[in-house]
């Protein structure tokens, strides 16, 4: 396999890794960790990640307990969720902070259902920029002779199978998504 081919495949790998973590993002009516990503707190005078100052379980299907390691920390881990934008409620006891997910209504299943289905269509056409990408430095490998024109069509073949799986990849995970999403 060519190096271009290669070095196409695991640009869109990564692609496709991208695409996971954010639809990880999309909250689906169930708790999940990953909601709680990239949330940072304002902890002994710097930002640190929420995973660094507390543990984090899912004692209930829709419900997270965030217990920090040092009690002090509740505050500012409270006021960090609640900067987040993220639409829950944290509610303590002074030792364990619980973040109740509300049900989604239909409606909202639907708008999320359309933000994944957009942010899908992103990605696929991510993957397809990388292909062209590859494609432009294959018909130039072939302008300066280092492959041959059946070479150039046989790689580009290659380009386009890899593209196709990639694409159906990101279908795939897009359908998981719609559905665990749809379902109450």
């Amino acid at each position: 396999m060519s190096d271009v081919i290669f070095e196409m495949a695991e640009k869109m790998e990564k692609s496709v890794d991208t695409f996971k973590n954010e639809l990880s993002k999309v909250r689906t009516g169930r708790a999940s960790i990953s909601l709680l990503d990239g949330i940072s707190v304002d902890a002994y005078g710097s930002q640190m990640p929420l995973n660094q100052v507390a543990t984090m379980t899912i004692p209930e299907n829709r419900m997270i307990a965030i217990q920090p390691w040092d009690p002090q920390m509740v505050p500012a881990i409270e006021r960090a969720i609640l900067k987040s934008n993220l639409g829950l409620a944290p509610q303590n006891d002074g030792k364990v902070i619980r973040l109740t997910i509300p049900q989604l209504t239909e409606e909202r299943r639907k708008e999320l259902v359309k933000q994944v289905r957009k942010v899908a269509e992103d990605f696929r056409v991510a993957v397809r920029n990388v292909r062209r990408e590859a494609i432009d430095a294959l018909k130039q490998q072939k302008k300066d002779k280092e492959i041959s024109e059946d070479d150039l069509f046989k790689l580009q073949d290659d380009a386009q199978k890899e593209t196709d799986t990639y694409v159906k990849q990101i279908d795939q995970v897009t359908e998981h998504k719609e559905k665990e999403m749809m379902e109450i």
